[in-house]
């Protein structure tokens, strides 16, 4: 088997599990993209095996503390391994993701479960190249009525691979609703967001919504209207949900309706509806910020920044004391530190004191592992305006 030395000092020896180009410090034999390929020190101690791909930054991902090699056998162990874990979670087992990269042992590779139906990415080399190994473990353990491939993820072109997506098993279902916690999300497999819709941030629509009874509330980046639909339901006096796209918006109110909830929306670009809104003197009780990923790299991060600081000046603008900010990052990019920093240098400018409420995270079918910062990447904070001392 080919070997690759890594130097010391390297992040490997820190938790982390993957070697960048710049943490080898030689190769022993030869290896194709997608092998597995065995890690050692300078001294000649073993570290684990890896998933290796020359044509990657990452050039190596360990998987496994010892010999080991990517065999069928190997991955209904782990996928049952990630299973098990999430049977101990109180949370919609119909409804999660059941294998999540690295976080699971499996670098590279994410399945989601919507029912009786599994959306699958395989986002490195090895686990592409295994993709039937894949399948025929989860049939196994599952049974699903179908599996679906979302390599659609521009993550792929870092590894060499084409984005593609086709079915791999089953005959793959129509769009559907799906009813969880009283909410109705509607389900495509095949073009909705991510695998079908955003996962991580399920348990948070509820979690936010216990501020909002009585309250008036806008949604900002709605999306399928999550946050909005759960303020709904939660007894808000009045809601109002923005987002750049029209079919997001008319998904939003669809998914409403068929909650037995009422709503307002619009389609508007967000940073021109908040605008408007501050200067026209409109203010709320609750105002949730849930943006898209504003950086995908360190290079943009300044200019994220930016971004986010300008809707958090906006909304804190349209909150008097007694009100509520709830906001979001989803960038792992954007630390703690720097986002605190940006709501508390938001605040000054506005002349507002906030106090924090609730911190969120992403929902705990993402588990977050700590020697790899990638797998925290969810931050967010219910924050409340109050009045002068």
């Amino acid at each position: 088997m080919t070997a690759l030395t890594v130097k010391p000092r390297s992040r490997l020896f820190h938790g982390h599990e993957w070697v960048y180009a710049s943490d080898v410090q030689n190769i022993t034999g030869s290896a194709e993209p997608g092998d597995v390929v065995a890690l050692k020190d300078v001294k000649g101690k073993p570290l684990g095996s890896a998933i290796y791909n020359p044509k990657s930054q990452i050039v190596a991902r360990r998987f496994s503390y010892r010999k080991q090699d990517l065999d069928q056998e190997f991955f209904v162990r782990r996928i049952e391994r990630a299973l098990n874990y999430r049977k101990t979670l109180p949370l919609d087992q119909n409804l999660c993701r059941i294998v999540w990269s690295e976080s699971d042992g499996l670098p590279g590779l994410i399945v989601d479960r919507y029912g009786d139906h599994l959306v699958m990415q395989t986002l490195t080399f090895a686990m592409s190249a295994r993709q039937n190994l894949i399948v025929a473990a989860l049939v196994e353990l599952l049974q699903p009525k179908s599996i679906t491939a979302r390599n659609d993820s521009p993550v792929r072109k870092a590894e060499g691979l084409e984005l593609e997506k086709k079915l791999l098993h089953g005959a793959a279902p129509e769009p559907f609703e799906y009813k969880t916690n009283g909410m109705v999300f509607q389900i495509d497999l095949m073009e909705g967001q991510k695998t079908g819709m955003y996962l991580d941030q399920i348990d948070n629509y509820s979690l936010v919504a216990r501020h909002a009874k009585g309250k008036r509330v806008l949604d900002c980046f709605t999306n399928q209207g999550g946050f909005a639909q759960a303020a709904a339901l939660a007894g808000a006096r009045e809601v109002i949900a923005v987002d750049v796209s029209e079919s997001a918006v008319e998904m939003c109110l669809r998914n409403a309706r068929s909650a037995g909830v009422a709503i307002g929306a619009r389609a508007d670009n967000v940073f021109d509806y908040l605008k408007t809104a501050e200067k026209a003197g409109e203010q709320y009780d609750l105002i949730v910020l849930d943006p898209p990923s504003f950086t995908k790299s360190k290079q943009s991060l300044t200019d994220a920044m930016r971004g986010y600081k300008e809707i958090h000046l906006r909304a804190m603008k349209m909150l008097q004391p007694g009100g509520i900010l709830a906001t979001f990052t989803c960038s792992h990019h954007v630390s703690m530190g720097d986002f605190r920093m940006m709501i508390n240098s938001a605040a000054v400018d506005t002349r507002r004191t906030l106090r924090y409420l609730d911190t969120y995270t992403q929902r705990a079918d993402h588990p977050v592992i700590t020697g790899i910062p990638e797998t925290e990447y969810l931050r967010g904070y219910a924050l409340e305006v109050i009045g002068g001392w």
